[in-house]
């Protein structure tokens, strides 16, 4: 298992997807952006967000299961709860002046529609309110709402972390069994100052938990599952069914057309972010296990100078989540006080882009320069006799 999770800790499919879900979060937080169209949430069930979670289990259980191995669960669980302290930390800081920037601009640009849009209409008439439910992350203001739910996975993990090193398959079970339970006893959290989690932790912790799944326990029935006879079937289905989904969610944009009956739109809506749909679930299943095949972990095209920014951005998801945040409102006041084009609906869109590319090349720049020693050993016993470092 440590070779295998070592392996899979230098697979460089993951900061690809990473960065792709990076931007389609960022495209897709612009309300009524054109661009948008173009992200996967578009031309199936599944979107950005649902890369995003699965990803970040997979990622979660590489690191801190090859911990496990070596240092025990109490080692692994501490540093678990130390990165979930970052997260908690980025995401109070990241809520403060989220909330501040857009009472302010509402209020200078006599937008008070900005506060409801946002989500943030308790910050007017109840500010302290509104911040003590935001730290208790009750509080949901637009484009949050993937950080808190990835904090709330975070802190349940280091028992999913033992249940998969010990008993997968049923550690999956469980999983499984909590997602059917909250589907059917519809269980959510509350938010403030009403309503419900966006996205249900009871269901979402589903495509975590499977992310984690595949990366420990599940390494041996992908094996075996890539050795049957039957795999060009599989492959054959996957592509049919992400057919299927494309012609639903594009037919479910032009109703008047009667592409699709009515009760297969029915059946399939695609607004069923909340509770994370089976169907849902399944079309994401199909993508990755089409792009495993498509794409090995030895692709050439990891070289390739046009993927460096994307990847770049996937190795620093953080800052570059919180800037596209920050980048998003910023490209929502550009477009609702700016002409309505096609052309400035692209250029904003690039202009958020690169300045997301910017900031991870940035953060991983500035990594590098804290693990460089300030002076080298060699030049400290050249120096003369009567100088500060002669010892």
């Amino acid at each position: 298992m440590k070779a295998e999770l070592a392996a899979r800790d230098r697979d460089l499919r993951l900061c690809l997807l990473l960065g792709i879900a990076a931007w389609f979060l960022f495209l897709d937080h612009v309300p009524h952006n054109a661009v948008s169209l173009l992200t996967m949430r578009n031309f199936g069930f599944s979107g950005a967000t649902d890369l995003f979670v699965f990803i970040g289990g997979y990622m979660a259980a590489i690191l801190y299961g090859k911990m496990m191995l070596e240092r025990g669960l109490v080692v692994s669980a501490t540093r678990v709860f130390k990165r979930l302290w970052q997260l908690y930390a980025t995401y109070v800081v990241l809520f403060v002046i989220y909330i501040e920037l857009i009472g302010y601009v509402a209020r200078r640009s006599r937008a008070p529609e900005l506060i409801g849009e946002f989500n943030v209409t308790g910050i007017v008439d109840h500010a302290i309110r509104t911040l003590i439910h935001g730290l208790l992350l009750q509080a949901k203001p637009l484009n949050l709402d993937v950080l808190q739910l990835f904090i709330v996975l975070m802190a349940f993990f280091p028992i999913v972390l033992f249940g998969m090193m010990r008993r997968p398959n049923l550690t999956i079970a469980g999983s499984f069994g909590l997602y059917f339970a909250s589907r059917l006893l519809d269980w959510n959290l509350s938010s403030f100052p009403d309503g419900r989690w966006h996205l249900n932790p009871f269901s979402w912790q589903l495509l975590f938990v499977l992310g984690a799944w595949f990366a420990l326990g599940g390494a041996s029935q992908v094996h075996a599952i890539r050795t049957l006879q039957g795999l060009a079937i599989l492959r054959t289905a996957a592509w049919l069914y992400l057919l299927f989904a494309l012609v639903v969610t594009v037919a479910g944009k032009f109703p008047q057309a009667g592409i699709v009956p009515d009760f297969l739109r029915d059946i399939f809506p695609s607004n069923d972010g909340e509770n994370l749909a089976p169907y849902r679930v399944l079309h994401f299943l199909a993508l990755a296990f089409l792009f495993t095949y498509m794409v090995p972990r030895s692709w050439r095209g990891f070289r390739w100078q046009a993927l460096q920014p994307i990847m770049k951005c996937g190795e620093e998801w953080l800052a570059v989540f919180c800037a596209g945040v920050f980048l998003s409102f910023a490209a929502h006041l550009v477009l609702i006080t700016g002409p309505d084009s096609l052309a400035l609906h692209v250029l904003v869109s690039f202009a958020g882009i690169s300045i997301m590319i910017a900031i991870a090349y940035y953060v991983s720049w500035s990594k590098q320069q804290d693990h460089k020693p300030a002076f080298r050993t060699r030049g400290m016993t050249e120096l003369p006799k009567e100088g500060r470092f002669a010892k």
